[in-house]
Protein backbone atom coordinates (compact mmCIF):
# COMPACT_ATOMS: atom_id res chain seq x y z
CA UNK A 1 0.00 0.00 0.00
CA UNK A 2 2.68 2.58 1.00
CA UNK A 3 4.10 1.80 -2.23
CA UNK A 4 1.55 2.29 -4.34
CA UNK A 5 0.71 5.99 -2.09
CA UNK A 6 4.72 6.75 -3.19
CA UNK A 7 3.93 6.11 -6.44
CA UNK A 8 0.84 7.77 -6.43
CA UNK A 9 2.77 10.56 -5.24
CA UNK A 10 5.40 10.60 -7.92
CA UNK A 11 3.01 10.48 -10.73
CA UNK A 12 1.49 13.50 -9.62
CA UNK A 13 4.82 15.37 -9.04
CA UNK A 14 5.53 14.19 -12.39
CA UNK A 15 2.48 15.73 -13.72
CA UNK A 16 3.04 18.64 -11.83
CA UNK A 17 6.19 19.29 -12.99
CA UNK A 18 4.93 19.05 -16.59
CA UNK A 19 1.97 21.58 -15.62
CA UNK A 20 4.83 24.29 -14.78
CA UNK A 21 7.21 24.06 -17.36
CA UNK A 22 4.89 25.71 -20.28
CA UNK A 23 4.80 28.60 -17.82
CA UNK A 24 8.43 28.99 -17.42
CA UNK A 25 8.06 27.79 -13.54
CA UNK A 26 10.30 25.01 -12.48
CA UNK A 27 10.49 23.56 -8.97
CA UNK A 28 13.57 24.98 -6.85
CA UNK A 29 14.10 21.98 -4.46
CA UNK A 30 14.81 19.76 -7.64
CA UNK A 31 17.62 21.74 -8.47
CA UNK A 32 18.76 23.60 -4.67
CA UNK A 33 22.16 21.69 -4.07
CA UNK A 34 23.45 22.24 -7.21
CA UNK A 35 22.66 26.07 -6.85
CA UNK A 36 23.81 26.46 -3.47
CA UNK A 37 26.58 23.81 -3.11
CA UNK A 38 27.95 23.59 -0.24
CA UNK A 39 31.50 24.34 -1.76
CA UNK A 40 32.66 25.82 -5.23
CA UNK A 41 32.31 22.90 -7.53
CA UNK A 42 33.93 25.26 -10.56
CA UNK A 43 33.81 23.62 -13.93
CA UNK A 44 37.15 24.87 -14.96
CA UNK A 45 39.83 22.07 -15.02
CA UNK A 46 43.57 22.38 -13.84
CA UNK A 47 45.68 22.76 -17.37
CA UNK A 48 49.08 24.37 -18.30
CA UNK A 49 49.94 25.38 -21.71
CA UNK A 50 53.67 25.08 -23.17
CA UNK A 51 54.87 28.44 -24.53
CA UNK A 52 56.55 27.44 -27.49
CA UNK A 53 53.67 25.21 -29.69
CA UNK A 54 51.41 28.08 -28.98
CA UNK A 55 53.82 30.41 -30.40
CA UNK A 56 54.43 28.39 -32.92
CA UNK A 57 50.62 28.35 -34.14
CA UNK A 58 50.54 32.34 -33.27
CA UNK A 59 53.28 32.41 -35.96
CA UNK A 60 51.56 30.79 -38.63
CA UNK A 61 48.27 32.92 -37.97
CA UNK A 62 50.59 35.74 -38.54
CA UNK A 63 51.21 34.36 -41.92
CA UNK A 64 47.76 34.07 -42.86
CA UNK A 65 46.23 37.09 -41.46
CA UNK A 66 47.11 40.32 -40.40
CA UNK A 67 46.42 42.10 -37.25
CA UNK A 68 43.98 44.57 -39.10
CA UNK A 69 41.87 42.18 -40.46
CA UNK A 70 41.70 39.99 -37.45
CA UNK A 71 40.87 43.10 -35.56
CA UNK A 72 43.04 41.65 -32.61
CA UNK A 73 45.27 38.66 -33.91
CA UNK A 74 44.86 36.14 -30.33
CA UNK A 75 45.06 32.58 -30.10
CA UNK A 76 42.28 32.04 -27.27
CA UNK A 77 43.84 29.78 -23.99
CA UNK A 78 40.23 28.22 -23.16
CA UNK A 79 39.94 25.85 -20.61
CA UNK A 80 39.17 22.14 -21.64
CA UNK A 81 36.32 22.34 -18.63
CA UNK A 82 34.52 24.67 -19.62
CA UNK A 83 34.20 24.61 -23.71
CA UNK A 84 32.84 27.43 -25.52
CA UNK A 85 33.27 29.62 -23.48
CA UNK A 86 36.20 31.29 -24.56
CA UNK A 87 37.34 31.72 -20.89
CA UNK A 88 40.07 30.52 -19.45
CA UNK A 89 38.03 30.20 -15.47
CA UNK A 90 34.36 30.93 -15.75
CA UNK A 91 35.04 34.87 -14.89
CA UNK A 92 38.13 35.46 -16.74
CA UNK A 93 39.67 35.50 -20.40
CA UNK A 94 43.09 34.65 -21.88
CA UNK A 95 44.50 34.73 -24.80
CA UNK A 96 48.08 34.96 -26.59
CA UNK A 97 48.23 38.35 -28.76
CA UNK A 98 50.79 39.18 -32.08
CA UNK A 99 51.43 42.49 -33.88
CA UNK A 100 54.38 41.74 -36.42
CA UNK A 101 57.07 44.67 -37.49
CA UNK A 102 55.43 47.49 -38.79
CA UNK A 103 51.74 46.21 -37.91
CA UNK A 104 48.76 48.26 -36.04
CA UNK A 105 46.06 46.50 -33.94
CA UNK A 106 43.50 49.07 -34.69
CA UNK A 107 42.27 51.94 -32.11
CA UNK A 108 38.98 50.35 -30.10
CA UNK A 109 37.96 50.58 -26.62
CA UNK A 110 35.14 48.60 -24.91
CA UNK A 111 33.79 47.64 -21.25
CA UNK A 112 36.00 44.93 -20.78
CA UNK A 113 39.03 45.48 -18.66
CA UNK A 114 42.51 44.04 -20.02
CA UNK A 115 45.75 43.29 -18.60
CA UNK A 116 48.28 42.67 -21.34
CA UNK A 117 51.51 40.86 -19.95
CA UNK A 118 54.11 40.66 -22.36
CA UNK A 119 56.08 37.45 -23.51
CA UNK A 120 58.23 38.53 -25.54
CA UNK A 121 59.76 41.57 -28.08
CA UNK A 122 60.82 44.51 -26.87
CA UNK A 123 59.93 48.19 -28.32
CA UNK A 124 56.94 47.81 -29.71
CA UNK A 125 53.91 49.76 -27.43
CA UNK A 126 50.08 50.39 -26.23
CA UNK A 127 48.81 53.24 -26.91
CA UNK A 128 46.47 53.80 -23.84
CA UNK A 129 44.27 57.27 -24.83
CA UNK A 130 46.61 58.25 -27.21
CA UNK A 131 49.60 57.94 -24.82
CA UNK A 132 52.05 55.06 -25.85
CA UNK A 133 53.45 52.73 -23.07
CA UNK A 134 56.94 51.13 -24.78
CA UNK A 135 57.15 47.59 -24.02
CA UNK A 136 59.75 45.17 -22.66
CA UNK A 137 59.48 41.33 -21.70
CA UNK A 138 57.70 40.75 -19.05
CA UNK A 139 55.79 44.53 -18.15
CA UNK A 140 52.19 44.62 -16.99
CA UNK A 141 50.55 47.31 -19.60
CA UNK A 142 46.31 47.77 -18.27
CA UNK A 143 44.09 48.98 -20.70
CA UNK A 144 41.02 49.81 -18.65
CA UNK A 145 37.02 49.42 -19.61
CA UNK A 146 36.31 52.36 -21.86
CA UNK A 147 39.83 53.80 -22.64
CA UNK A 148 40.94 54.19 -26.47
CA UNK A 149 43.64 51.58 -27.06
CA UNK A 150 45.66 50.39 -29.74
CA UNK A 151 48.76 48.38 -30.20
CA UNK A 152 51.84 48.73 -32.43
CA UNK A 153 55.22 47.26 -33.56
CA UNK A 154 57.51 49.53 -35.14
CA UNK A 155 60.50 47.01 -33.78
CA UNK A 156 62.15 44.56 -36.16
CA UNK A 157 60.75 41.54 -34.39
CA UNK A 158 57.17 40.04 -33.50
CA UNK A 159 55.67 41.31 -30.07
CA UNK A 160 53.93 38.83 -28.18
CA UNK A 161 52.07 38.98 -24.84
CA UNK A 162 48.85 37.77 -23.01
CA UNK A 163 46.23 39.01 -23.03
CA UNK A 164 43.85 38.89 -19.67
CA UNK A 165 40.47 40.36 -19.44
CA UNK A 166 36.85 40.27 -17.96
CA UNK A 167 35.18 39.25 -20.67
CA UNK A 168 33.14 36.41 -18.74
CA UNK A 169 32.35 38.24 -15.94
CA UNK A 170 31.08 41.64 -18.17
CA UNK A 171 28.86 38.74 -20.40
CA UNK A 172 27.23 37.90 -17.10
CA UNK A 173 26.14 41.50 -16.30
CA UNK A 174 25.01 41.85 -20.15
CA UNK A 175 26.72 44.75 -19.92
CA UNK A 176 29.16 44.35 -23.03
CA UNK A 177 29.80 47.61 -25.35
CA UNK A 178 32.11 48.52 -27.91
CA UNK A 179 33.15 51.05 -30.25
CA UNK A 180 35.58 51.23 -32.77
CA UNK A 181 37.46 54.81 -32.98
CA UNK A 182 37.83 54.57 -36.97
CA UNK A 183 41.40 55.26 -37.10
CA UNK A 184 44.60 52.95 -37.32
CA UNK A 185 45.33 55.05 -34.21
CA UNK A 186 44.45 57.73 -31.64
CA UNK A 187 46.09 60.94 -32.09
CA UNK A 188 49.09 61.05 -29.65
CA UNK A 189 48.29 63.40 -26.53
CA UNK A 190 51.46 63.10 -24.72
CA UNK A 191 54.70 61.47 -25.05
CA UNK A 192 55.54 57.68 -24.34
CA UNK A 193 55.44 57.30 -20.23
CA UNK A 194 54.42 60.33 -19.04
CA UNK A 195 52.19 58.57 -16.85
CA UNK A 196 54.45 56.43 -15.47
CA UNK A 197 56.41 59.73 -14.93
CA UNK A 198 53.34 61.41 -13.03
CA UNK A 199 51.96 58.57 -11.26
CA UNK A 200 54.32 55.61 -10.79
CA UNK A 201 56.38 56.60 -7.94
CA UNK A 202 54.13 56.68 -5.36
CA UNK A 203 53.36 60.52 -6.39
CA UNK A 204 50.89 62.26 -7.88
CA UNK A 205 49.90 65.60 -9.48
CA UNK A 206 47.94 67.69 -6.72
CA UNK A 207 44.31 66.91 -7.22
CA UNK A 208 42.43 69.52 -9.24
CA UNK A 209 45.89 71.10 -10.60
CA UNK A 210 46.57 70.79 -14.63
CA UNK A 211 48.75 68.06 -14.42
CA UNK A 212 46.46 66.08 -13.09
CA UNK A 213 45.24 64.52 -16.33
CA UNK A 214 44.51 60.61 -16.13
CA UNK A 215 40.97 59.33 -14.74
CA UNK A 216 40.99 59.64 -10.73
CA UNK A 217 39.40 56.17 -10.42
CA UNK A 218 42.65 54.93 -12.80
CA UNK A 219 45.74 57.15 -13.46
CA UNK A 220 48.23 54.35 -14.08
CA UNK A 221 48.33 51.68 -16.74
CA UNK A 222 52.75 50.29 -16.96
CA UNK A 223 53.78 48.17 -14.50
CA UNK A 224 57.50 47.69 -15.94
CA UNK A 225 59.47 44.38 -15.07
CA UNK A 226 62.87 46.42 -14.21
CA UNK A 227 60.61 48.05 -11.27
CA UNK A 228 58.66 45.24 -9.90
CA UNK A 229 61.26 42.34 -10.47
CA UNK A 230 63.75 44.94 -7.91
CA UNK A 231 60.85 45.01 -5.52
CA UNK A 232 60.52 41.36 -6.12
CA UNK A 233 64.21 41.20 -5.02
CA UNK A 234 64.31 43.53 -2.23
CA UNK A 235 61.34 41.89 -0.47
CA UNK A 236 63.31 38.17 -0.54
CA UNK A 237 66.40 39.75 0.96
CA UNK A 238 64.59 41.10 3.65
CA UNK A 239 63.40 37.58 5.13
CA UNK A 240 61.90 34.04 4.66
CA UNK A 241 59.28 33.50 2.13
CA UNK A 242 55.50 32.66 3.33
CA UNK A 243 55.23 29.25 3.53
CA UNK A 244 52.29 29.05 1.57
CA UNK A 245 52.71 32.25 -1.02
CA UNK A 246 56.66 32.56 -1.39
CA UNK A 247 57.66 35.75 -1.64
CA UNK A 248 54.50 37.74 -3.11
CA UNK A 249 53.93 41.65 -4.07
CA UNK A 250 50.57 42.76 -5.37
CA UNK A 251 50.87 45.48 -7.94
CA UNK A 252 48.30 48.12 -7.04
CA UNK A 253 46.34 51.28 -8.51
CA UNK A 254 47.66 54.17 -6.91
CA UNK A 255 44.37 55.99 -6.40
CA UNK A 256 43.19 53.96 -4.12
CA UNK A 257 45.51 51.30 -3.09
CA UNK A 258 43.29 48.65 -3.91
CA UNK A 259 43.84 46.12 -7.27
CA UNK A 260 45.21 47.37 -10.37
CA UNK A 261 41.45 47.23 -11.80
CA UNK A 262 37.77 47.14 -10.42
CA UNK A 263 37.37 43.28 -11.50
CA UNK A 264 40.94 41.90 -11.97
CA UNK A 265 43.77 41.99 -9.15
CA UNK A 266 47.43 40.61 -9.73
CA UNK A 267 51.13 39.92 -8.10
CA UNK A 268 54.19 38.26 -8.46
CA UNK A 269 55.34 35.72 -6.50
CA UNK A 270 59.18 34.29 -6.23
CA UNK A 271 59.83 31.12 -4.95
CA UNK A 272 63.60 30.49 -3.97
CA UNK A 273 65.35 26.82 -5.74
CA UNK A 274 64.19 24.28 -3.90
CA UNK A 275 61.39 25.60 -1.99
CA UNK A 276 57.57 24.34 -1.78
CA UNK A 277 54.81 25.85 -0.76
CA UNK A 278 52.21 24.44 1.34
CA UNK A 279 48.78 23.30 0.20
CA UNK A 280 46.49 26.19 0.06
CA UNK A 281 43.04 26.93 -1.66
CA UNK A 282 41.02 30.04 -2.47
CA UNK A 283 38.03 30.77 -4.52
CA UNK A 284 39.52 32.84 -6.98
CA UNK A 285 40.09 31.06 -10.28
CA UNK A 286 44.02 32.29 -10.63
CA UNK A 287 45.85 32.16 -13.98
CA UNK A 288 49.95 31.86 -13.98
CA UNK A 289 52.96 33.18 -15.97
CA UNK A 290 56.00 31.51 -15.85
CA UNK A 291 58.23 34.51 -15.68
CA UNK A 292 61.68 32.72 -14.67
CA UNK A 293 63.09 29.57 -13.69
CA UNK A 294 61.49 25.61 -13.82
CA UNK A 295 59.28 23.56 -11.52
CA UNK A 296 56.06 21.87 -10.42
CA UNK A 297 52.67 23.42 -9.84
CA UNK A 298 50.48 20.26 -8.33
CA UNK A 299 46.58 21.33 -8.11
CA UNK A 300 44.35 19.13 -6.77
CA UNK A 301 46.31 16.21 -7.43
CA UNK A 302 47.20 16.95 -11.49
CA UNK A 303 50.94 17.53 -12.02
CA UNK A 304 51.87 20.37 -14.05
CA UNK A 305 55.50 20.68 -15.10
CA UNK A 306 56.46 24.23 -15.47
CA UNK A 307 59.48 26.27 -17.38
CA UNK A 308 59.58 29.77 -18.73
CA UNK A 309 56.55 31.38 -20.23
CA UNK A 310 54.20 28.46 -19.64
CA UNK A 311 50.81 29.33 -18.70
CA UNK A 312 48.59 27.47 -16.12
CA UNK A 313 45.14 27.96 -14.65
CA UNK A 314 44.19 26.82 -11.35
CA UNK A 315 40.74 26.72 -10.88
CA UNK A 316 38.56 28.17 -7.84
CA UNK A 317 39.12 26.34 -4.56
CA UNK A 318 41.36 23.50 -5.78
CA UNK A 319 44.23 22.70 -3.55
CA UNK A 320 47.57 24.18 -5.30
CA UNK A 321 51.06 23.86 -4.09
CA UNK A 322 54.40 25.17 -5.91
CA UNK A 323 57.85 23.56 -5.97
CA UNK A 324 60.51 25.31 -7.68
CA UNK A 325 63.41 23.18 -9.17
CA UNK A 326 65.34 27.24 -9.25
CA UNK A 327 64.49 30.58 -8.46
CA UNK A 328 60.96 30.30 -9.54
CA UNK A 329 59.29 33.54 -10.53
CA UNK A 330 55.71 33.63 -11.17
CA UNK A 331 53.40 36.54 -12.71
CA UNK A 332 49.13 36.01 -11.78
CA UNK A 333 45.90 37.65 -12.01
CA UNK A 334 42.99 36.29 -10.94
CA UNK A 335 39.03 38.11 -10.20
CA UNK A 336 39.86 38.07 -6.54
CA UNK A 337 39.16 42.18 -6.02
CA UNK A 338 35.80 41.13 -7.72
CA UNK A 339 35.20 38.81 -4.75
CA UNK A 340 35.90 40.60 -1.78
CA UNK A 341 34.00 43.55 -3.12
CA UNK A 342 31.13 41.13 -2.70
CA UNK A 343 32.16 39.42 0.29
CA UNK A 344 32.85 36.42 -1.26
CA UNK A 345 36.47 35.86 -1.33
CA UNK A 346 37.72 32.99 1.06
CA UNK A 347 40.78 30.99 1.21
CA UNK A 348 42.51 27.69 2.65
CA UNK A 349 45.77 27.71 4.28
CA UNK A 350 47.07 23.81 5.44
Amino acid sequence: MAEILANDRAAQLDGLYAELKPHNLYPLWTVLSALVPREPASGALPFAWDYAPMRDYLLRAGDLISAEEAERRVLILENPGLPGTSGITTSLYAGLQLILPGEVAPCHRHAQSALRFVLEGEGAFTAVDGEKAVMHPFDLVLTPGGQWHDHGNHSGKPMIWLDGLDIPTVRAFDAGFAEKLGASAHPETVAPGDTLARYGHNLRPMKGSAADRRPAHQPLFHYPYSQWRASLDALAAAGDPDPHLGHALEFLNPADGGAIMATISAHVRLLPAGFETRPRRSTDGTIFVVVEGKGEAEVAGTSLPLAERTVFVVPSWRELRLRAGSDLVLFAYSDRTSQEKLNLFKEHCA
